[in-house]
């Protein structure tokens, strides 16, 4: 904090009056407006908002760098959305893959005993409705009981429940009673309507995303958030995505982590977009962890991001590493992203946040530790 607040009183520096006022509400705890993130956006020199959020990422979570055991399944690709950005999707009768409640079922028996994780997320397919992957989840806990299941972004339970003819309130309780024990943030992108439905306009609403979340959360179903970022969004947009989930993180306090995820520009219909620099990763990463100050974690998703750039990112307000995923995850290797077959041993994650001065902790589905080396 000397060191923060040394720079920030140099008179000699170049930092703008604006800029030192918003790091000094920062360094005293307290929260800044969606204005005063655009600024730290445009106008804040990377080293000073990563400073700031490193010391924020110290305050809540000390030197530890959380990372689980996961398995990831993709039950299939054939989606009935279009989205832009999208590399991953297929439409029914083409080339997808359509995996079986047995097929991933059988996944889960062959995944080694110490995987405390099923991760369980694919394309909005037309056909199968909340009781199809409700049995799925039924099918894997009678295999598994103790496996935390992760799964579904809000899109998906958006097709399901409607397919079901169910309320929003109905189908988290349904889903509660299966044994879903919290989903991803996934479908999030940009909740700027105007952005959105530019991007992805068959996709589920910004506002019906936010209502699933906050229904799951009241019947005791815990989840993540996301956003995508580096396309055509502006920093306002980014700021203004942000906020929304705060203020639905002020009401339930639900959220688990927050992920950022970088667009991907190779085999989809964006791909004249050039993708934002290393710079603009942690940047990002520095002021979500400034601004969400209350979310517990902040996540670098290194499936996405690779291995190199998830270190990094450890300084920027990062605390959250992942998983050992296994190689099954296409939806950012389709789109181009570092890690072509994305697969790490426990000892490979711990040996990464280790060579970076950070303690490696096993957590499970929620933060609660397993084992701190």
């Amino acid at each position: 904090m000397e060191n923060i607040t040394e720079i920030i009183n140099n008179k000699h520096s170049n930092i703008s009056n604006t800029v030192k006022d918003i790091a000094v509400k920062v360094i005293n705890g307290q929260r800044i407006s969606i204005d005063e993130c655009v600024v730290l956006y445009e106008e804040a020199d990377l080293s000073l908002v990563g400073m700031l959020a490193n010391q924020i990422r110290e305050q809540k979570n000390g030197n530890y760098t959380y990372y689980n055991k996961n398995l990831h399944l993709e039950p299939t690709n054939i989606c009935i959305h279009n989205c832009k950005f999208c590399s991953y999707s297929k439409k029914i009768n083409t080339d997808g893959w359509e995996y079986t409640v047995d097929e991933m079922v059988e996944l889960v028996r062959k995944a080694p005993e110490e995987i405390t994780e099923v991760h369980i997320v694919g394309g909005v397919h037309p056909y199968r409705d909340i009781h199809y992957y409700g049995n799925l989840i039924k099918e894997i806990k009678a295999l598994r009981p103790s496996i935390h299941i992760k799964a579904f972004t809000a899109v998906e339970i958006d097709h399901m429940i409607k397919k079901a003819g169910i309320t929003i309130k109905e189908g988290a309780k349904l889903l509660k009673d299966y044994g879903l024990d919290s989903i991803p943030g996934g479908g999030a992108e940009i909740f700027d309507e105007t952005l959105r439905l530019d991007i992805c306009s068959s996709k589920s609403t910004s506002e019906r995303w936010l209502e699933i979340h906050e229904a799951l959360h009241n019947v005791g179903i815990p989840s993540n958030a996301t956003i995508l970022y580096g396309h055509v969004e502006t920093y306002a947009h980014r700021a203004d995505h942000m906020n929304r989930l705060r203020e639905l993180q002020d009401r339930t306090g639900g959220f688990n982590a927050f992920i950022p995820l970088k667009f991907k520009h190779k085999n989809n219909t964006m791909s004249d977009t050039k993708e934002v620099s290393v710079i603009e990763d942690l940047k990002n990463y520095a002021i979500a962890r400034i601004f969400l100050d209350n979310f517990g974690h902040i996540k670098s998703y290194w499936p996405m991001t690779g291995k190199q750039l998830a270190q990094l990112s450890l300084s920027f307000g990062v605390d959250d590493f992942d998983g050992t995923i296994n190689d099954s995850t296409k939806i950012y290797s389709l789109a181009g992203s570092e890690e072509q077959n994305p697969s790490m041993t426990t000892e490979e994650m711990k040996q990464l946040i280790k060579d970076v001065k950070r303690i490696p902790v096993e957590r499970d589905s929620i933060y609660n530790i397993i084992n701190a080396d």
